[in-house]
């Protein structure tokens, strides 16, 4: 799934106050992002840069042993990964200094985590487009890109809630997922009483996805605790 192969791509924050830094993790991390490494300084990023090799750069312009801007063209010398400043400095001469430097988004604090999110994904999109990718199960395919299942060569459509569902029952393919964390994927904060409408929109998709709804191999029911999604492979 998209967002999936997006999530995974290694971030670099670099910013000299801890307590940004710790709520920037909080909220990539919060969101699903996996490979998260943060850096205080110039020469602590450079450093790092080495070794995690990052697919994305958050920096901040005023760092204790330089700058932002600097630090962006040692970044880019040899590499040419996205990089979004997140910076107090919102003047528009840092603006067009930074988007001249080749900086792909500028974010001034303080900053809505909802916006920050936006932005992050809408750079990485743009940054590393990749082909769809279909999530194989034992009787049919999930295209998430499209919203559809595949299944005996023809395109079956899903709707959105069962999306949602299936969503989550991915991000946690082997796992059992309770009945209340897909209820609130689907239906938002309010999860309880749509236990029942949960369970009509599972016997739906099992009719997308299995052979044999009636028997199922793909998505099966875990007694008393949830459901959990076999995949053979993505």
């Amino acid at each position: 799934m998209g967002n999936e192969y997006l999530k995974n791509k290694i971030i670099m924050l670099v910013d000299d106050e801890q307590d940004l830094l710790d709520m920037v993790v909080s909220i990539l991390e919060e969101d699903g992002f996996h490979n998260i490494y943060t850096a205080k300084s110039v020469e602590q990023a450079i450093v790092l840069a080495e070794s995690c090799h990052p697919n994305f750069a958050i920096l901040d312009i005023m760092l204790p042993d330089g700058n932002g801007f600097d630090l962006m063209k040692k970044l880019k010398g040899n590499n040419d990964y996205p990089i979004l400043f997140l910076t107090a400095r919102g003047e528009d001469d840092d603006r067009f200094k930074g988007f001249g430097l080749g900086a792909d988004d500028y974010v001034v604090k303080p900053f809505s985590p909802k916006e920050l999110l936006f932005r992050i994904m809408a750079i990485l999109r743009r940054s590393y487009k990749e082909e769809n990718q279909l999530v194989q199960l034992r009787d049919s395919q999930i295209d998430f890109d499209r919203a559809e299942i595949i299944k005996n060569n023809e395109r079956i459509p899903l709707t959105a809630k069962e999306h949602d569902i299936l969503s989550v029952l991915y991000r946690n393919a082997g796992r059992i997922v309770t009945m209340d964390v897909l209820c609130e994927a689907a239906w938002g904060d309010n999860p309880f009483s749509y236990e029942n409408s949960l369970m009509a929109h599972i016997r739906r998709i099992r009719e997308k996805i299995e052979l044999n709804p009636s028997c199922p191999i793909s998505l099966v029911t875990v007694k008393r605790l949830g459901y959990k999604l076999i995949v053979e492979r993505t």
